[in-house]
């Protein structure tokens, strides 16, 4: 194999595959990225056995082939070659891959192709496709919620599904770490009104993400049961999914939430900021105080006293004190992109609900706690 590349496309490529290794790895090939040359394209193939990337860019390629080596070792090499340099990879045979630029040369160890695990093969009955602003949309309402316990594993990543709101079909994604819920909607794509509901892995959601900003306009997905498969113009990112039951959300999400806030978002989030400065860290807690047309934002810890904050919303209700996580609330805030957020809420012990006034597509639970 010999091929001579730029080093900006190389680089951008590289970014993105050695990012699905792992650091350590106890299986040598699974540190290593796959590289194969022909036709004036080289793709770069990169796995963890759950999740599998492919990237393709064009290249100068004198000599077909296919190799592998160390991933982060030549992202490193790559990263800090001059802007601008022409990479030359030659690898005509034995264990060696000797890469030159300018007047550097490096020499990097090789495995065999054949070692290297396919995991992106396979028929995926089901498949459709969505804008790279739906797409991003679905991620970005919802992936704050996913939960990092290990031992919980079904609430490791985002339940994307079929549903159905005032009778319209939809496409869902929903994430809950058990303090949070998020629950986030797009227009039902063709080919999707069959699809099974399947939970996609943390790690896929984040490399998804990456790739996304770069992209095109669409994105075409395809799953199955176990496997679902996100392909772009240069590259294709094949994941396992969480085999597990996603719990009955629709539970969590209250029905007679009667006492209703509205508030400008930016206004309120910069003032939860404020007042959670004082707050313990280890409880991150915020006490909302509400009347008629107020809300009292305050907080309190032994070790750094107290802070209080007023700010003018729309409520009509009976007064009511209740609890939140400063950090998840202010989570929640992030999400919401129009100027005026809506909390509903019962009591100081029920979640609560909130939700962008004039945008019905994304919905947040949150759960209170004592203050």
């Amino acid at each position: 194999m010999k091929l001579t590349i730029e080093r900006t496309d190389l680089l951008k490529s590289l970014g993105h595959v050695q990012s699905v290794v792992e650091r350590r790895n106890t299986i040598p090939i699974l540190s290593n990225v796959k590289i194969e040359a022909g036709d004036g394209v080289v793709r770069l193939n990169a796995t963890d056995m759950d999740l599998d990337i492919v990237e393709a860019t064009s290249a100068q390629v004198s000599t077909p082939g296919a190799t592998t080596v160390p991933a982060h070792t030549l992202y490193d090499i790559v990263r800090k070659l001059p802007g601008g340099a022409q990479v030359d990879l030659n690898a005509t045979g034995g264990d060696k891959l000797v890469l030159s630029a300018g007047r550097s040369r490096f020499t990097l160890q090789c495995l065999p192709t054949d070692e290297f695990p396919v995991l992106s093969g396979g028929e995926l009955p089901h498949a459709f496709s969505l804008t790279a602003v739906e797409l991003r949309a679905l991620i970005d309402r919802s992936r704050f919620a996913i939960s990092t316990e290990e031992t919980r594993y079904y609430l490791n990543g985002i339940y994307l599904h079929k549903a159905e709101r005032d009778g319209t079909a939809v496409l869902r994604a929903v994430a809950t770490d058990g303090h949070r819920l998020a629950n986030v909607e797009a227009p039902m794509p063709s080919g999707a009104e069959d699809m099974p509901g399947v939970i996609a892995p943390r790690k896929v959601v984040a490399e998804l993400r990456k790739l996304i900003d770069e992209s095109g306009d669409e994105v075409r997905v395809s799953l199955s049961e176990s496997k679902i498969r996100f392909a772009f113009d240069d590259a294709v990112l094949t994941s396992k999914l969480i085999d597990g039951t996603f719990p009955d959300y629709e539970r969590v999400i209250p029905n007679g939430n009667d006492k209703t806030m509205q508030v400008h978002c930016k206004i309120f989030a910069d003032a939860v900021d404020r007042v959670s400065a004082i707050s313990s860290e280890k409880s991150r807690a915020i006490k909302l105080a509400l009347s008629s047309g107020l809300l009292v934002l305050s907080a309190s810890s032994p070790e750094h006293g107290s802070a209080t904050e007023e700010l003018e919303v729309d409520y009509q209700g009976d007064a009511l004190e209740i609890g939140f996580n400063s950090a998840y609330l202010l989570d929640i805030t992030r999400q919401i992109e129009g100027d005026t957020a809506q909390f509903s809420m019962a009591d100081s012990a029920s979640p609560a609900i909130m939700q962008e006034v004039n945008d019905a597509s994304a919905l947040y639970v949150l759960m209170p706690m004592r203050v």
